[in-house]
């Protein structure tokens, strides 16, 4: 049997004008749970990525921690793990005048709370198939993508252990897929998910299980809460 861990990227730049990037504490944050696997002594024979530069980033400041893992035997950039984009899902919900302001949200608590509200609220409908946000695939063909990338990782590497950094959304539909809920659970288990969180799967080549979910085990004794951040 194998394991797959899957990780939520670490804290990105939200709110400024290049959210794709980690912040200090982001850096920090992958430094921290690449140390956590090295302890565990877990070798990946693959890592798995979606192509944004925060999930990259992440990957690397995991790896760059596991020296004497030596390197995977694989390392794939794949779509299906890519976010969706909540300014599309807003403008379709809501109209050009209510597109998000994420700098407002990261100045003002109250406005950071409309957000999510409204945020929350387009998700819903996208995945009930209300709307259609411009450049996004439909919600089952997001959910399908993401689901896409445990299955290859667990027919390559059935009995290894591989490493899938993804985002909150992609996750989140992995996780429902395989609990077999509704895609509003998917919703609320992307809302509550935190940085650089890992979520575990044991693997055949056949199935994948959910182990755990949204946990900080790097985090978990650390002095600083700080680190625990949600964006």
């Amino acid at each position: 049997m194998g394991m797959i861990y899957v990780v939520r990227h670490a804290q990105a730049a939200f709110g400024t004008d290049d959210y794709d990037r980690l912040t200090q504490t982001g850096v920090e944050q992958a430094r921290l749970l690449g140390a956590h696997f090295e302890r565990r002594r877990i070798r990946f024979d693959a890592v798995y990525t979606g192509t944004l530069r925060r999930h990259i980033e992440t990957a690397q400041g995991i790896v760059e921690q596991r020296v004497n893992a030596g390197a995977a035997s694989t390392s794939r950039r794949f779509p299906g793990l890519d976010e969706y984009d909540p300014e599309a899902l807003v403008l379709a919900f809501k109209g050009e005048l209510a597109a998000p302001d994420p700098a407002a949200a990261l100045r003002d608590p109250h406005s950071m709370r409309e957000h999510f509200r409204v945020l929350k609220e387009a998700l819903i409908a996208w995945t009930e198939d209300r709307i259609q946000p411009v450049g996004m695939p439909a919600w089952q063909a997001f959910q399908d993508g993401a689901v896409a990338a445990l299955i290859e990782a667990r027919e390559q590497f059935p009995d290894g252990n591989v490493l899938v950094v993804s985002s909150g959304g992609p996750i989140a539909a992995i996780v429902a897929a395989t609990l077999k809920a509704p895609a509003h659970t998917a919703v609320e288990l992307n809302l509550r998910m935190r940085n650089s969180s890992l979520t575990e799967f044991a693997s055949t080549a056949r199935r994948h299980a959910l182990v755990s979910f949204n946990a900080l085990p790097h985090l978990e004794t650390h002095p600083d809460p700080g680190l625990i951040t949600y964006a």
